[in-house]
């Protein structure tokens, strides 16, 4: 496998490189903050490596930013995808929206390519199942058969991403500590819908 050289002369293969520079860039997005921007320069001293191998592997600010969410999507996907256990609509919801809080540095990529006009960007990877799940809910009267789906979903996911990555400001603001505000949020989820059957 391909070996780079660090600024100190160490080396590290291309996968570790590419790696590090992806963390590099989550964690300026996290102290920095998305509206300062992602400077390649700094996302490779940050790395530790040259500079110049920030346009040998990503190219681009975007393909920085496509491949740390790609690399990290399916845990993402997995921390909000709800399993085929019989779970209420209520509890599905405070489960994405925990999965939003805990991975909320792959919701600011997410939010940065949005931003950028990032065509290829699924924001609803798992959208057949979901679309399927909620109009079971209605079919099982868990959910009012008026409403639409597609609104009911896109509303839901916009409501469960914009809290992910406002919660810090909101606590602040409420007054009230960010795990406290959090608690509150998830037991209003719980409460959208009935409760999961009991097991016997």
């Amino acid at each position: 496998m391909a070996k780079s050289r660090t600024p100190g002369g160490a080396s590290m293969d291309s996968e570790q490189t590419a790696r590090s520079l992806e963390r590099a860039a989550l964690e300026l997005l996290a102290r920095d903050g998305v509206l300062k921007g992602l400077n390649l320069r700094e996302v490779a001293d940050h790395a530790g490596v040259n500079r110049a191998l920030v346009y040998h592997y990503f190219g681009s600010r975007r393909d920085l930013l496509r491949a740390a969410l790609r690399h990290n999507v399916r845990q993402r996907i997995m921390s909000a995808r709800v399993q085929d256990e019989p779970m209420g609509f209520g509890d599905r919801m405070k489960h994405v929206l925990r999965g939003c809080i805990r991975y909320v540095s792959m919701y600011r990529l997410v939010a940065l390519l949005v931003l950028d006009g990032d065509s290829t960007l699924r924001l609803m990877p798992d959208l057949p199942r979901t679309q399927q799940r909620l109009k079971q809910d209605q079919a099982e009267g868990a959910l009012d058969s008026e409403i639409d789906p597609v609104a009911l979903h896109a509303m839901l996911v916009s409501l469960s991403l914009g809290y992910a990555m406002s919660r810090t400001q909101l606590a602040k603001e409420f007054g009230i500590g960010v795990r406290e505000l959090d608690e509150r949020m998830l037991a209003v989820a719980e409460r959208l819908g009935p409760q999961a059957p009991e097991k016997p």
